[in-house]
């Protein structure tokens, strides 16, 4: 029980500050630590991140929004997007074995990170009103495809994939990009979380449990600090947050 204790607050205190500060997926971190620390098998424990993820999410892009980081107009394109394809991508690894899972989304974490730091994002929300309508929406709908397939497969980057998207391709500032991932990451959680238990099973409620409550509460403290953060120290601490989850999810996985 104290293994299980710790193992479940360690990855919620990784998953909760992946998401406050990044909009990272919680799968990143939660399903890589379930499945190498209490052997359970990779589509239960994603579907347990992915759970973890829904109120986490909800409750940072709620701390976002009220801090006017939060676009919602275009984050309801690139997420009607990014939901059809969460599903298929859940029904499609639900046939790949499991050791298949998981491997995409540690180093890119780790990479992400280490882009924050030496290439930060300096957009302002004055640049981002300059991008088309038009453009915007197209490249919302193609990149929200990719994002879902990514997310419903392995429960995992598709935060990250939408931080990156929202930044370097839509050229959102980085605390819209944040607020705006984990607005959509909320809806994508829940539909990847409710489709991998209709087609795996009833998830271990005791491990949900602490895996969500222990998110919750650090995601919740990364939020607060990240909206308060200037542009240069919020970079900073992404860069570094979402660097050393990336190398110690790469421990994890493969030491």
């Amino acid at each position: 029980m104290l293994k299980t204790l710790l193992v479940c607050l360690f990855a919620g205190l990784g998953a909760g500050l992946g998401t406050g500060f990044a909009g990272m997926s919680a799968a990143a971190v939660i399903s890589p630590m379930l499945i190498t620390f209490l052997g359970m098998p990779a589509y239960q424990a994603v579907g347990i991140a992915l759970a973890s993820d829904v109120l986490a999410s909800a409750v940072s892009a709620w701390t976002y929004g009220k801090n006017k980081n939060l676009d919602v107009k275009n984050g309801v394109v690139m997420m009607a997007s990014v939901l059809a394809f969460t599903l298929v991508g859940s029904y499609v690894s639900s046939l790949v074995p499991n050791t298949a899972m998981g491997g995409f989304s540690t180093f890119m974490t780790l990479l992400l990170g280490v882009k924050f730091i030496v290439k930060p994002v300096m957009a302002t929300k004055e640049s981002m009103g300059a991008v088309s309508v038009k453009k915007r929406f197209l490249q919302s709908v193609a990149c929200g495809a990719m994002v879902g397939f990514i997310c419903g497969f392995i429960g995992a980057g598709g935060g990250m994939m939408m931080l990156l998207i929202l930044t370097s391709v839509l050229g959102y500032e980085l605390k819209t990009a944040v607020g705006t991932s984990v607005f959509i990451m909320t809806f994508t959680a829940f539909t990847g979380a409710a489709s991998h238990f209709a087609i795996g099973g009833a998830p271990d409620w005791g491990i949900l449990a602490l895996c969500v409550l222990s998110t919750l509460l650090f995601a919740q403290l990364a939020a607060r600090f990240a909206n308060k953060a200037s542009p240069v120290v919020l970079n900073r601490a992404t860069g570094v947050v979402l660097a050393v989850l990336g190398a110690v999810m790469i421990g994890v996985n493969y030491l």
